[in-house]
């Protein structure tokens, strides 16, 4: 049987990712729940992953691009993209995200996450 834990995300510590991208996340048994703070101007590029992915805006304004749909979302906002679909995003506003993923992501888990890391993931337009 899977042990019960207990986070605070005060307690972990933000992984800076590019410039205008901290992330932090926890991991279950079979979902992975991360938390991205964007700045105004930041850009996760166009990508896809094998996972179901539930991202809800606590803060601020996104712009996604979504397998050929574009959208503006806000606050108190929650979009489902399933597995495969290619998407990006560019932060409008400063921005908290909560993103769900299953099955967890196992690329960010072995550090196969480049593409949020480079400096062109920092600003819209680069």
């Amino acid at each position: 049987m899977a042990e019960v834990t207990h986070h605070r995300w005060k307690d972990i510590e933000p992984e800076q990712m590019n410039p205008l991208t901290t992330r932090q996340f926890v991991v279950g048994t079979n979902t992975m729940m991360a938390r991205l703070t964007l700045k105004k101007g930041a850009v996760v590029p166009r990508h896809q992953h094998r996972h179901e992915q539930i991202t809800n805006l606590v803060e601020g304004a996104l712009h996604f691009q979504l397998d050929g749909r574009e959208m503006t979302v806000g606050a108190g906002e929650v979009v489902c993209i399933p597995p495969h679909a290619p998407h990006e995003v560019v932060a409008l506003e400063d921005s908290v995200v909560l993103e769900v993923f299953n099955p967890a992501r196992e690329d960010w888990l072995q550090g196969n996450d480049a593409y949020l890391r480079s400096q062109s993931a920092g600003r819209a337009g680069e």
